[in-house]
């Protein structure tokens, strides 16, 4: 009897040690970050930058080390699930992309309805989301928590186009502001009619259109007979396209046109050509050796390597997508754990120098850029306006189609 209780005993102890050594797992050695972007659909070519620019920044960082978490190296690894340009697609993916695939942190989107939608996920469950594609001022006017972005308010792209307006010999007096119906864009033209106001510009043509729309003969021919000296577009790039393709049909001819999306991307002048010349738009960055970057040396140098791996030029939406995943390593590394409320505390301390710029989130989550109006020149982009004023030389007027 004795002997068998003593063999009972030596199981138990053997079971409890063989439970406990169970009870510790590995520590992991990765960290796992997930998100739903256009790569089909109506908003896929621009959806492809922040995939691509993602995956980039990535694998330098994993090169270069990973990322150190409380004295140890993980490495990043990413989920992309393609929404299809689907916003209701794109929320489902966000919730099996924490309930199924157990992403440790989130990425965005592309467009800010996009964001708008999907940020409630993020802050339901309390995991932060970084992203780089949504500007909208209503994003970030829920008082959400877990949201952090990287692109400039909305309501403030126009802002040095305008500064630059008022300085122009013959100065302008009327405009048209064009907008259409999606949560980027209404904000756009919110804040843009009272930098106009302020500017002493009076709008003589303020009007909403359906977002993708492939029509705006009506409009242009408003433009035409009101004789408006400048027209502001708050779109995304298949919208401006459209509008180039057809003013050019109409042969409407204001002084200046500017847009809020598509200038500054080699896609763009890639599908105008020769019609593409003398389109203003403005950006929030620009490939300048100037910005310095722990990974990627500067702006000029990531340009550079970034084009040799993808094939096109990188624009605003790809640097802010690699400041996205920078944000993301920085808070990671400050809160020393991927714990959901340790990194959202540690993203709203952060104060870093990028490729992009300065990388510190305001109160609200967004970050402040200033942007720069450019202007496609000899097929081109050439900064025209900046913080500190002129940069190059406006073509202004443009010239008519008549003498192109």
């Amino acid at each position: 009897m004795n002997r068998l209780l003593s063999s009972l005993r030596l199981a138990a102890v053997a079971a409890s040690l063989a439970v406990a050594s169970g009870a510790a797992p590995a520590a992991p050695t990765t960290i796992s970050l997930g998100a739903s972007v256009q790569l089909t659909g109506s908003l896929a070519n621009t959806g492809r930058y922040y995939k691509d620019a993602y995956q980039f920044a990535i694998d330098r960082i994993n090169a270069a080390g990973g990322v150190k978490v409380a004295g140890t190296q993980r490495k990043l690894a990413l989920t992309v699930l393609d929404n299809q340009s689907d916003v209701n697609l794109s929320v489902r993916q966000y919730v099996q992309l924490l309930s199924q695939v157990k992403v440790d942190l989130l990425l965005g989107p592309f467009a800010s309805n996009f964001v708008l939608a999907d940020s409630a996920i993020s802050e339901k469950n309390q995991v932060p989301m970084v992203q780089g594609g949504g500007a909208s001022d209503q994003i970030y006017a829920r008082g959400y928590k877990y949201i952090f972005g990287t692109l400039p308010a909305a309501s403030e792209y126009f802002g040095s186009t305008i500064d630059a307006m008022v300085k122009l010999e013959p100065k302008p007096k009327t405009v048209a502001l064009l907008y259409a119906d999606d949560a980027f864009d209404v904000s756009v033209a919110k804040g843009t009619r009272g930098l106009l106001d302020k500017a002493g510009l009076k709008t003589v043509i303020d009007e909403r259109y359906s977002s993708n729309a492939s029509d705006f003969t009506a409009l242009l021919s408003r433009i035409k007979s009101t004789g408006v000296d400048v027209v502001l577009v708050a779109c995304h790039e298949t919208e401006a396209l459209n509008f180039i393709r057809q003013a050019k049909s109409l042969g409407v001819s204001p002084k200046l046109y500017s847009f809020t999306v598509g200038v500054p991307s080699a896609d763009f002048r890639q599908a105008l050509g020769h019609d593409a010349e003398d389109a203003s738009g403005m950006t929030a960055w620009l490939p300048s050796k100037a910005l310095k970057d722990q990974w990627f040396g500067d702006a000029a140098q990531f340009a550079a390597e970034y084009k040799a791996k993808y094939g096109y030029d990188p624009d605003y939406h790809a640097a802010s997508g690699v400041a996205v995943i920078e944000a993301v390593v920085k808070a990671v590394e400050a809160a020393g754990s991927t714990d959901p409320k340790k990194v959202r505390d540690a993203l709203a301390k952060l104060n870093f120098d990028s490729l992009y710029g300065t990388i510190a989130f305001g109160p609200t989550g967004q970050i402040s850029l200033p942007q720069t109006m450019v202007q496609v020149q000899d097929g081109k982009v050439v900064p025209i306006y900046g913080p500190k004023g002129f940069i190059g030389k406006l073509r202004y007027p443009m010239p008519d189609w008549g003498s192109r």
